[in-house]
């Protein structure tokens, strides 16, 4: 895998993503961000979270979906639970992940960030072949970036946030 000069990874599936904007400073990149997503929670392989971050989610298809009609997010990248790759956003674009954060002091951590999704929830394990993409992920971003950071989304925003949760494996990825 790598990220070529247009801040895609290869081999990943691209779905653009409306919920992006291009950074200030493009380069300055510092930091990865590791989250966990499933919609409706705690179920695996639909579509919802690419039509969430595509902006098509039927906010009205599920109850429990009616808080989600407000938000604009997104990630660079989602990583399915069968391994699957797929790229929302240049990683050059800043994606709308972090929401209200802070890392060593540096506000709105979506200006030098990467967000990368797990499909998962804070209270299951993560499946092997994610953890396999994830790795191959890190390695082609730490190819670009040797010097970028890798942390948890409850890391950068810890009184609202919780991902990736409990049962993801930080030893895993080193």
């Amino acid at each position: 895998m790598h990220i070529d000069e247009h801040g895609l990874a290869h081999p990943a599936r691209l779905i653009a993503t409306p919920h992006q904007d291009w950074r200030i400073a493009r380069n300055d990149l510092r930091l990865v961000v590791i989250h966990n997503i499933s919609l409706p929670a705690g179920t695996f392989g639909g579509e919802d979270v690419i039509r969430l971050f595509q902006g098509r989610l039927d906010c009205h298809a599920r109850p429990d979906y009616v808080t989600l009609c407000t938000l604009r997010v997104s990630a660079h990248f989602l990583i399915r639970r069968d391994g699957e790759l797929i790229q929302f956003a240049s990683c050059y674009a800043r994606a709308w992940h972090a929401g209200v954060s802070s890392w060593h002091n540096w506000q709105r951590c979506n200006d030098f960030s990467i967000g990368i999704e797990l499909e998962g929830t804070d209270f299951q394990p993560f499946e092997a072949v994610q953890y396999t993409a994830l790795r191959a992920l890190l390695h082609a971003i730490r190819q670009r970036w040797p010097d970028i950071a890798i942390t948890g989304h409850s890391d950068i925003a810890p009184n609202r946030k919780t991902d990736p949760g409990p049962c993801f494996n930080w030893s895993a990825i080193q």
